[in-house]
C-alpha cells in the first residue's frame, strides 16, 4: 500500500505543484475531496504563484493543519492555538532539514529569469525531495 508520502511525491511528479501535492495527499482524511484540494492549493505553488516566497510544500502543510485543527467556531481559541503550534513545529523542522522556507533559496535561481527548460530540469531534481521532506515532517508531527 502506498503511503501519503509517496502519494505526495507522485502527485508532484504528475505535474502538480508542491502545495497541491502535499494538501491532496492528506485532504481526504480530514473531509476535503482531492479535486477541491488541488484547486485550492494551485495558486500557492512556486512560492505563491511563482513569486518564490514561501515554498509550496510548506503552504500545503499549513493548509493541511488548518483543515485538521483549524478554528471554525467563534471563541474556539484552543483550535487556533493548536493550528499555530503545528505551523511553528513544522516550520522549525522544515528549516532544520532544508535550511529555509523560501522557494527562491531552496531552488537557488529566479523562476522569472531562468531559462524555462533549465528551470524544469532543476525542479524535477529539487522539488520531489522537498515534497518528500515536508510529507515526512507531517507524518512525524500529525500521526
Amino acid at each position: 500500500m502506498k503511503s501519503n508520502i509517496d502519494d505526495a511525491v507522485d502527485c508532484f511528479n504528475e505535474g502538480f505543484n508542491c502545495s497541491q501535492a502535499i494538501l491532496s495527499a492528506y485532504c481526504e482524511e480530514f473531509g476535503m475531496d482531492k479535486k477541491t484540494a488541488l484547486r485550492l492549493a494551485c495558486g500557492f505553488g512556486a512560492g505563491m504563484g511563482r513569486l518564490q516566497e514561501t515554498c509550496g510544500a510548506v503552504t500545503g502543510a499549513y493548509m493541511l493543519f488548518g483543515l485538521k485543527y483549524g478554528k471554525f467556531t467563534k471563541g474556539d481559541e484552543e483550535s487556533k492555538e493548536k493550528t499555530y503550534s503545528m505551523v511553528m513545529e513544522f516550520t522549525s523542522r522544515f528549516i532544520k532539514r532544508n535550511g529555509t522556507t523560501s522557494c527562491r533559496e531552496i531552488l537557488g535561481f529566479n523562476l522569472l529569469t531562468e531559462d524555462k527548460q533549465k528551470a524544469k530540469e532543476k525542479f524535477s531534481v529539487i522539488c520531489p525531495k522537498i515534497v518528500r521532506s515536508a510529507a515526512e515532517i507531517i507524518e512525524e508531527i500529525m500521526y
